[in-house]
């Protein structure tokens, strides 16, 4: 691992970034407040910064802003109840699961409102211990109020210094993970290499890239000063994220099967060589991504292009030496992916032109007028909430759990009555997620990370003498913690268990052995608490959701195929409409490789088939590899090779793709077809290479079959694979019903 790398990225990072932005949000008002003989008032005005910094998420500063403004309305309202019932336990009580139901329900409407909804819970847990009377609840609510509003103008004027900011890291960060994609990629070319495993960390990296470019073209498309406006900058960072998208299905490529290239060369060093190359790229990318991040331009990637020439000239001698008739299909698949890196590296060199925010580039750059069709619209339609409220429900089932198992928590605290109990909830509310793993994993997390964040905490405070420097190791540590909060959770807690022991030592050294119990305690029983409720209330298995993901991916990767295969078929396909099926079909796999993902975390007796979806899965990947590697001919060599021979194949491929689909959702009438498009093209292909074969017994090197054979054979390859593959997904799916059926017919 590169750690000065590493550094680089998390400084420059939006998360860093973050973390600074919400420490000195929430302790500049009890700093300055307590200067005045106000310390009491601060920190309740601090607690309404640190929950409106909860709906802070990354997005377009218009939802950034709708966002806080409706969190600053609902946490005074919150907090006033909050404080009119607190006084009375039974009533409180009944608030408390009310307000979990209705605040993780509105989750429904997307990350956003989520957000705004557990910053609604947050205020009203960390209120609860608080007895107000009379109008002293009033002031108190608008205490509250008063921080969030003092966080959101610091937010947003924040963003008025650096409005590209935020998009440069999210699109550095974007860059950075095309490149570990890339690295985990490159495993399939070691000797020994693990074929399964390396195809689940290369879904992994695929899901983390979709995420990212969701997230972007949330920034970028839902940002008018950005997509109206003709700045520099605006029109540079575009021109970036629309290369980088075109650039991921570049790196998705397989021309060729893995296993078949290992028993041509694994007795030469060959396939190394070509590893080392994207192992260059990939660093590459990650220069890239980082002068992004900073705003910077990027070192022209010099030994980039001498590494690629070293690679071309090796190539040719190990053909020349090495080549024989029973190796020549391999040969041109190595020859197709050094074209492939080729390709990649000229990218780069452009995007790091891009880098320099060329205004002579950036004027010449227009974005399309049908670029909303690629963001999800923000509609908060009360129908959605109201058709939801069914127990077939993911969000449904998880505000109920929520909602019993924090009243459970408060009816529990309260009959043991500890002096900080209220942290029993707010473990609670943190650790349930609406999925069983992330829930198990965060439940982990979040117990490990207190034990180990009191042991230093406890450190801290027994060695180091003086309230200043103190105070400056809680500052330090909380900005680690706020940083790592949505990547890297367990060293978040780590570091923030420590954070709020010594601000409690701070404020009362004389209490700090009870709080370090009750801190200890009251996590352990609201972990104990949230994995009862995650596993025994209303759970919701991935296994229930499968369907849905296997028929949506499917669906996607129909379309996106249809589109691709168009160049070759003499149809006309517009250009946003095959970038929208492109982008359809890898955020579809991307949920399905997610959801398998969680599901190998949940209890074995709830994984149904586990062997044959990941299968599915595998297949899903290599479908749309391929139909990527298609997608790399169609511009070059669309037109030069088109033929009607190639529609049979096509519509054969979809007919069986359909036919699958139908099948994931239930029995259905396995229509059997005898005819054999393929066979033609592969008779062609046989012609061909026979030909081939006999110039090159001949002496003969550059010809014309020797060109013909070099371009068509991998894209009718592709085509022969794509339809070899959905034959072996329709073969699983049949498999698995016949398991389900198996399984149903015994019971």
């Amino acid at each position: 691992m590169d750690y000065f790398k590493e550094y680089r990225s998390f400084v420059s990072s939006y998360y860093f970034a973050e973390g600074l932005r919400i420490t000195a949000g929430v302790t500049l008002p009890a700093v300055i407040l307590s200067y005045f003989n106000l310390l009491d008032v601060g920190l309740v005005v601090s607690l309404g910064a640190i929950c409106v910094s909860a709906s802070d998420i990354p997005g377009p500063i218009l939802h950034r802003r709708n966002g806080m403004q409706a969190c600053v309305i609902l946490i005074f309202f919150v907090a006033l109840l909050t404080g009119f019932v607190s006084a009375q336990p039974v009533a409180l009580a009944v608030f408390i699961a009310i307000s979990c139901f209705v605040f993780s329900m509105i989750g429904v409407y997307g990350g956003r409102v989520n957000a705004v909804g557990l910053a609604a819970l947050l205020v009203m847990v960390l209120s609860i211990h608080q007895v107000h009377t009379g109008w002293d609840v009033v002031r108190n609510a608008l205490y509250v109020s008063a921080g969030g509003l003092w966080y959101m103008l610091l937010s947003l004027a924040l963003y008025s210094f650096r409005p590209y900011r935020l998009v440069q890291q999210a699109l550095g960060e974007s860059i950075m993970a095309i490149a570990e994609y890339l690295r985990t990629r490159a495993l399939f070319y070691n000797k020994d290499v693990n074929y399964d495993k390396v195809y689940r960390q290369v879904m992994e990296e695929q899901v983390s890239v979709q995420q990212k470019q969701l997230l972007l073209r949330d920034l970028l498309f839902k940002s008018r000063h950005i997509v109206k406006e003709s700045t520099v900058t605006g029109r540079t960072l575009l021109m970036i994220f629309t290369d980088t998208v075109d650039l991921f299905e570049k790196t998705t490529t397989s021309f060729y099967a893995y296993e078949t290239l290992h028993r041509e060369f694994d007795n030469t060093d060959i396939l190394q060589h070509y590893q080392e190359t994207i192992m260059k790229i990939a660093d590459e990318l990650d220069e890239i991504g980082l002068s992004v991040q900073w705003g910077r331009q990027s070192p022209e990637p010099v030994s980039l292009q001498k590494n690629i020439q070293a690679l071309q000239e090796y190539f040719n001698e190990f053909r020349n030496t090495h080549r024989t008739p029973g190796n020549l299909e391999a040969l041109i698949s190595l020859r197709k992916i050094l074209q492939s890196l080729e390709d990649i590296s000229v990218r780069l060199y452009t995007l790091h032109h891009y880098t320099g925010y060329d205004r002579k580039r950036a004027g010449e750059y227009k974005l399309s007028d049908d670029y909303e069709q690629f963001v999800t619209p923000t509609d908060l339609d009360w129908r959605l909430l109201k058709d939801n409220l069914t127990l077939r429900s993911n969000t449904f089932r998880h505000a109920l759990r929520v909602s019993i198992a924090t009243t459970a928590g408060y009816i529990l605290s309260h009959l043991l009555a500890f002096g900080h109990s209220y942290w029993i909830l707010l473990t609670i509310i943190v650790i349930l997620k609406p999925a069983y793993s992330l829930s198990r994993e965060r439940n982990y997390q979040r117990f490990l990370g207190t034990v180990l964040g009191a042991l230093i905490g406890l450190l801290i405070i027994w060695t180091v003498e003086g309230r200043t420097v103190l105070f400056i190791l809680m500052l330090v540590l909380m900005t680690g913690a706020y940083s790592f909060m949505r990547t890297r959770y367990l060293v978040s807690v780590v570091l923030m268990t420590p954070y709020i022991l010594i601000m409690f030592h701070l404020l009362d050294s004389g209490e700090f052995t009870q709080i370090l119990r009750d801190r200890l305690i009251d996590t352990g029983i609201g972990s104990v608490i949230a994995f009862l409720a995650t596993f025994l209330l209303v759970p919701a298995w991935e296994k229930e959701q499968m369907k849905g993901y296997m028929t949506e991916a499917l669906t996607e990767s129909i379309a996106y195929y249809r589109n691709v295969s168009a160049a070759f078929t003499g149809v006309t396909v517009t250009e946003t409409a095959y970038k929208l099926s492109r982008k359809n079909a890898f955020v579809a796999l991307a949920n399905l490789s997610g959801a398998f993902s969680r599901m190998l975390l949940e209890p074995r007796s709830k994984q149904t088939n586990s062997r044959i979806v990941h299968q599915f899965v595998v297949m899903s990947y290599m479908l749309n590899s391929h139909i990527a590697t298609l997608s790399y001919f169609a511009k070059p060599l669309g037109a030069k090779y088109r033929s009607d021979e190639f529609v049979p194949v096509v519509e054969d491929t979809i007919e069986e793709l359909e036919a699958i689909r139908a099948l994931v959702n239930g029995p259905a009438a396995d229509v059997q077809d005898d005819d054999n498009p393929e066979a033609v093209l592969q008779q062609q292909m046989a012609e061909l290479m026979d030909k081939r074969r006999t110039e090159l017994q001949q002496g003969l090197m550059e010809t014309e079959t020797r060109v013909r054979l070099s371009e068509l054979k991998p894209i009718v390859d592709q085509f022969l694979f794509i339809s070899r593959i959905a034959g072996d997904m329709k073969k699983v799916v049949l498999e698995s019903n016949s398991k389900v059926k198996s399984q149903n017919s015994k019971g």
